[in-house]
């Protein structure tokens, strides 16, 4: 089910793979279904550590401010957006590569717990079967 990729690979070429893209359609379908949504964390960047810790605990509009009464000339706005959160927990679908693995749980699951958004994140992957069909 859901082998719809046809490989482009050397190795491989030709093989039907797993679409990524229609796995999580079919998640984004039954999430939704289900009340959850995703979500997007918006915040300030700053690289002073001493700052950080003040501005971590302040909300969005009010960290532009802080910012410049610090002396900081043009605060950059950023953000992190997360699969889908409900009842402050966070759900990231990661069928790509393993290299965002670690930064879904040390940086996206991380921003939105300090943030205040969830308690808990739970981070879906493919099961190594699934994955052998991919490689």
């Amino acid at each position: 089910m859901y082998l719809t990729k046809e490989s482009k690979e050397k190795t491989m070429h030709g093989q039907m793979l797993y679409s990524p893209i229609q796995l999580n359609k079919v998640f984004c379908e039954k999430f939704n279904s289900l009340g959850w949504s995703e979500s997007r964390y918006q915040y300030y960047i700053t690289t002073n550590p001493k700052l950080l810790s003040e501005l971590i605990n302040l909300p969005y509009e009010e960290q532009k401010k802080f910012l410049l009464s610090k002396g900081i000339k043009e605060p950059i706005s950023s953000y992190k957006q997360t699969d889908f959160v409900k009842d402050q927990i966070a759900v990231e679908v990661q069928f790509g590569k393993y290299a965002f693995v670690a930064f879904d749980l040390f940086v996206k699951h991380l921003l939105f717990y300090s943030g205040g958004v969830i308690n808990l994140g739970i981070e879906v992957l493919p099961t190594k079967k699934m994955q052998s069909k991919n490689e």
